[in-house]
């Protein structure tokens, strides 16, 4: 069940970094949903590697092939099985760390679960794995289309350490995000992000940041009012992915530091007959319930932890040494990470939507 996400809609993810291919298996997809392997294919090129100068230079094709689920075109609501297979596999570059714990990785704590790991690409803790849960977004993302037309989920770079985008929502595109290679919204803070990830991949170095996610078209109602409340799932969604550290909805901890009048965000019925809030401090959710206004929230990413610098550790029995890492690595996940944060917004909108439509049809 660990590899598992979703209760209606639901995905499970296989395959290692290093294995002959990686892949996702969905089940609950609705029937007659059209579907095609080049509607996966736009969303898994968005996250392969090697597509620009400051990611990883490792040459995958990531090429998806639909096994089951789909006939002629369209889902028959049946489970739905992709596989991408694995092309540029570089194990020998992993060699050291068949002994030695890399720092911050998942080395040691992997040994420490199971007893065994696959040392090569680091297995599953790889954000190779990621490859099941963009194709299993991609298929959300197509449920989604077709029941709620006004759906658009964008995310984009917020932060790279201290280089900070000045982004209008208002103006935030698919076309604004995708015409930089680090995904940013903002071209002047564009050009900073770029030169300082690539100076952190000269020093062999790498850095971290924020990415935003601006959710648009999710009616009210979707959510549970407990534990299953719809940013407690997203909350889980983006803290699943690697390298993330952190989340935050609304004001997040900024509100933390406001009084409950500053917070609140008060309610008025537009010219359309519409209940509306004025401001969107809530992010979209309150009481764990979609409130019809924009989801926004914020996903923190780490540094890469893989440096190509010599570091201090220990091998498996403990014994001190020094590890410098080989091998092809991003110097900062934030460009690749944007597709991996909508596609699990879509696996979590699409789960809920499926619940609410089952529950109060």
């Amino acid at each position: 069940m660990a590899s598992s996400f979703g209760t209606l809609f639901r995905v499970s993810t296989f395959g290692e970094s290093h294995g002959p291919a990686v892949g996702c298996i969905v089940d609950g997809c609705p029937p007659q949903v059209a579907l095609t392997a080049e509607d996966i294919q736009v969303e898994l090129d968005r996250r392969r590697p090697g597509q620009s100068k400051i990611v990883t230079q490792r040459k995958e094709g990531d090429r998806a092939e639909i096994l089951s689920g789909v006939v002629d075109g369209q889902t028959v609501g049946t489970p739905i099985a992709i596989i991408v297979r694995n092309e540029d596999q570089r194990s020998d570059a992993y060699k050291e760390m068949e002994t030695a714990y890399r720092p911050s990785h998942a080395d040691y704590t992997y040994d420490a679960k199971y007893g065994v790991r696959a040392v090569a690409g680091g297995g599953r803790a790889s954000a190779r794995e990621t490859i099941g849960r963009v194709a299993a977004g991609a298929i959300a993302q197509k449920v989604l289309a077709t029941n709620l037309p006004g759906y658009q989920c964008l995310a984009y770079v917020h932060s790279v350490r201290d280089i900070m985008a000045t982004v209008d929502p208002t103006t935030l595109s698919r076309e604004l995000v995708e015409s930089n290679i680090v995904r940013t919204a903002d071209p002047m803070a564009a050009e900073k992000m770029i030169a300082l990830i690539e100076e952190m991949r000269k020093e062999g170095n790498s850095v971290g940041g924020v990415v935003e996610c601006v959710v648009r078209g999710v009616p009210a109602g979707l959510g549970e009012p407990v534990f299953d409340k719809l940013e407690a799932d997203l909350a889980k969604a983006m803290l699943s992915l690697p390298a993330t550290k952190g989340f935050e909805i609304g004001s997040g901890f900024e509100g933390a530091r406001m009084t409950g009048l500053q917070h609140n965000d008060e309610f008025f019925t537009d010219e359309a007959g519409k209940i509306r809030t004025r401001t969107n401090r809530s992010g979209g959710i309150q009481g764990g319930i979609s409130n019809g206004e924009e989801i926004v929230f914020r996903v923190a990413f780490k540094p890469t932890a893989t440096v190509l610098r010599e570091q201090n550790t220990v091998t498996r029995d403990g014994t001190a040494t020094t590890l410098k890492a080989r091998g092809r690595h991003d110097p900062c996940v934030l460009p690749r990470a944007v597709p991996m944060v909508e596609a699990m917004v879509h696996l979590v909108v699409c789960d809920h939507w499926l619940r609410q439509r089952a529950q109060n049809a």
